[in-house]
């Protein structure tokens, strides 16, 4: 998949959390930012891959996901694999 694709995915499910007031506040609190970060935090290295991960996460969330928006699943990790530090390829710090 290619990146600009996988990130208009990452974008519509950016736009799917922030829409769910219930999925908002728990995601906020498990990324550690306020709403207000977010614009600044989606420019971040890794920040629109862990977006996909909280979807993939949660299998009810991924399904609701994928049928308000069209994208099946597998679509949703693929695009997360394609993504700046969405792989699992990078070294973690020692």
């Amino acid at each position: 998949m290619e990146q600009a694709q996988a990130e208009s995915i990452a974008i519509a499910a950016l736009g799917f959390i922030a829409g769910d007031e219930k999925l908002l506040p728990r995601f906020l609190s498990m990324t550690g930012i306020e709403a207000a970060q977010v614009r600044d935090a989606a420019r971040e290295p890794g920040f629109m891959a862990g977006v996909l991960q909280f979807i993939l996460a949660h299998e009810p969330t991924l399904l609701a996901f994928s049928q308000q928006s069209g994208i099946a699943p597998q679509d949703v990790a693929r695009a997360r694999a394609a993504l700046p530090l969405g792989d699992d390829g990078y070294e973690g710090s020692a």
